[in-house]
């Protein structure tokens, strides 16, 4: 690792992000230090997406302060080190003329100077990403011809061939079927613990929290966080958190 393991990866302080509209972030405080898996939650609407572009510098706050690897989030230059994995990554256009290794690739040139030529280096990047994901066999397909288990696959190999130390990835499961949201989880729990990469898991699906994520957060407005998720919250948090009376479920298996 480039910065002590012991220093967090984000470093969030009383973070707001308003519009003349509405608060959609208020006085969020956190910190996630490395090989951690963090899921956030929160009902739609509660302002994740718009804390993950604000992590991601796509959005610059109201008030407070983002740090990134020790570093100001202005000051940050090392975008490659944070893989990202945007909402409906898997609903690509079917007609997009690019095969999954040209898709592969794109993740790469965030590490090469403009225009230039792809290295050694970057061609094993991209083979050892699409191998990670078990889609090396698939890569002169068309993406388009591929099913939403597959395309998801694809855009995280797209993340990984940056060789990133994070992972973010913002609701990822839209369209892909029950069998690909169970191999899903399965990939994320190997590249935490035998890759080492810090896992941040955004989703509003409540049901659907893999049993070895490490922290919860929650994110309607204002923070919540949850450091044993096995114990998850009650069911009064969770009511105030989507403003209904909710339960919640705990997936063990991954079975819903």
């Amino acid at each position: 690792m480039s910065v002590d393991s012991k220093s967090p990866i984000f470093d969030v302080k009383n973070l707001s992000f308003s519009t003349r509209e509405q608060d959609i972030l208020i006085d969020i405080s956190f910190k996630i230090f490395h090989g951690e898996y963090v899921a956030i939650i929160g009902p739609n609407g509660g302002g994740k997406t718009t804390l993950i572009r604000m992590l991601l510098g796509l959005n610059k706050p109201t008030s407070g302060e983002i740090n990134i690897f020790s570093k100001k989030i202005n000051k940050f230059q090392e975008w490659y080190k944070i893989g990202y994995v945007p909402q409906r990554a898997s609903l690509v256009d079917t007609t997009f003329p690019a095969t999954v290794q040209d898709i592969v690739n794109m993740g790469r040139i965030a590490k090469r100077k403009l225009f230039s030529s792809a290295t050694k280096e970057d061609k094993d990047a991209v083979e050892d990403a699409m191998k990670k994901m078990d889609i090396y066999d698939l890569k002169d397909k068309m993406v388009g011809t591929l099913s939403g288990g597959q395309r998801q696959r694809v855009m995280i190999a797209r993340a990984l061939a940056s060789k990133p130390e994070v992972l973010i990835l913002d609701e990822p499961n839209t369209g892909v079927d029950i069998n690909s949201q169970r191999n899903f989880y399965t990939l994320l729990g190997k590249l935490n613990k035998q890759e080492g990469i810090t896992i941040i898991f955004i989703t509003h699906d409540v049901g659907v929290i893999a049993d070895d994520i490490g922290r919860l957060f929650t994110i309607n407005q204002k923070a919540i966080i949850c450091n044993d998720p096995k114990k998850m919250m009650s069911c009064d948090d969770m009511s105030k958190l989507y403003g209904v009376h909710a339960h919640l479920l705990h997936n063990h298996k991954h079975e819903h």
